[in-house]
């Protein structure tokens, strides 16, 4: 592919590689966040709608980019209720994202990131004259070769199913009250604390019914502030482990009553097992003289005559 680019002079936009390359934003998120990014400062606040129906972008594609910019940190809104009782929204598009908090000190005219303070050198100046440039070969070949090492593989960022089922909880709250708008940075934050209450069994809905009921009255400031004091106070107590069934033995069989052998002897009881008339001695005794009986007569055990030698 051949490229051809001239840099403009005027009437530009500077755009950062962090939008234009955003793999979330679609083309009409990128275009209305240039679009309104242009602006000239002394420009009139308009909704951010009006600006998306002068490029075109009305419906279901302006609500759709709206999303993506709220849900990517970039947009952000608060909803107030005037002196007289009217709703009013307020709303802020940055070209870079931003967590709830630091929208929250950009709309009130502080710096969203405070920039931490340099420290002045304290290296002392160089003593001395200027010294000789020293003539000789050239550097060796290792010297002007840049080494290729190995890239380490690249790390696994899906979330484990427990917390992108959190993290889903938390970004639909802002369907519930716009007071709860979450970005994706902050709802990662509170992903873990959302996650325990799935873990110790509560349903998705259930968590979402308990982060949304009893509501202050006038209004929530800061949604990560209220939602984590909410997710920890509120924490269910976890249940106990069910014991594993144990497994079901068999029962035993009924036990019989005793009966009077009918077998030689002096009368005896013994306890039959099916339907036996005579207890095993007598039965033992009575199969040993019928085996003796038929060695007596010739016949083996089996029946057959034992063969002469």
């Amino acid at each position: 592919m051949l490229r051809h680019a001239i840099a403009p002079v005027r009437r530009y936009t500077k755009a950062s590689h962090d939008v234009v390359r955003h793999s979330r934003l679609n083309s009409d998120a990128k275009i209305l966040l240039l679009y309104v990014q242009g602006l000239p400062e002394g420009a009139d606040p308009r909704p951010l709608s009006e600006h998306a129906g002068r490029l075109g972008m009305k419906g279901r594609a302006y609500q759709k980019a709206k999303q993506l910019l709220a849900e990517c940190g970039y947009l952000h809104e608060w909803r107030e209720q005037g002196a007289r009782g009217r709703w009013v929204t307020e709303q802020l598009l940055a070209n870079v994202t931003l967590t709830r908090e630091e929208a929250t000190r950009a709309r009130e005219g502080e710096p969203a990131v405070a920039a931490p303070p340099v420290p002045p050198s304290e290296r002392p100046p160089t003593v001395g004259g200027p010294g000789e440039r020293s003539v000789g070969h050239s550097p060796q070949k290792e010297e002007l070769e840049e080494k290729n090492l190995p890239h380490p593989p690249p790390e696994d960022d899906t979330p484990p199913p427990d917390l992108a089922e959190a993290e889903g909880v938390l970004l639909s709250l802002r369907y519930v009250n716009r007071d709860l708008l979450l970005g994706v940075r902050e709802a990662r934050l509170l992903a873990g604390a959302a996650a325990e209450w799935l873990r110790r069994g509560v349903s998705a809905a259930d968590l979402r019914r308990a982060l949304t009921t009893g509501l202050p009255t006038d209004g929530i400031r800061s949604a990560v502030g209220f939602l984590r004091h909410r997710l920890l106070q509120k924490l269910p107590e976890a249940k106990a482990p069910t014991p594993a069934p144990q497994p079901e033995r068999p029962a035993a069989p009924p036990r019989r009553n005793l009966v009077t052998c009918q077998g030689p002897g002096s009368e005896h009881v013994f306890r039959p097992r099916a339907d036996e008339t005579h207890c095993l001695r007598c039965r033992t005794t009575a199969a040993y003289e019928a085996t003796l009986q038929q060695w007596g007569q010739g016949f083996s055990p089996g029946g057959t005559r034992p063969s002469s030698a």
